[in-house]
């Protein structure tokens, strides 16, 4: 693993729980979608802006172990891989108290945007931030 570009904490929600009393499987994509907003907002206010955008390209989650409620979650991100037009980012949900418990891991794919949906270039920002 590279070095964590940004980390978060969230508190597991009672509406993320499932039939099985942990957290669905779909609520950890929201998790890791929380932590890449609130990273990005912390690079630029106008992340999202007029002329570009990221979106998702790709994803993969392990389900390491379930989730139970009440948690507090620690959403880690990393930089994998950083491209011309694309960056990979790795990321890891843990237990916030507890760094030895792995809640899943994996990575996704984003691809910068223009409003036409041609690629281009990545942020300069982002790209710093990864470096």
């Amino acid at each position: 693993m590279t070095r964590v570009v940004f980390e978060t904490v969230l508190e597991v929600r009672w509406r993320d729980l499932d039939a099985f009393n942990h957290v669905n499987n779909a609520s950890y994509l929201g998790y890791i979608e929380e932590a890449r907003v609130r990273w990005f907002k912390s690079l630029s206010h106008d992340w999202a802006g007029e002329t570009a955008a990221p979106i998702m390209a790709a994803v993969a989650v392990n389900y390491r172990r379930p989730i139970n409620w009440p948690e507090t979650v620690r959403v880690e991100l990393f930089a994998e891989r950083i491209g011309g037009k694309s960056l990979t980012l790795g990321h890891r949900i843990l237990a916030a108290g507890d760094e030895a418990t792995l809640y899943c891991d994996g990575h996704t794919v984003l691809v910068w945007v223009d409003r036409g949906g041609q690629s281009v270039p990545l942020p300069e920002n982002v790209r710093a931030a990864c470096a």
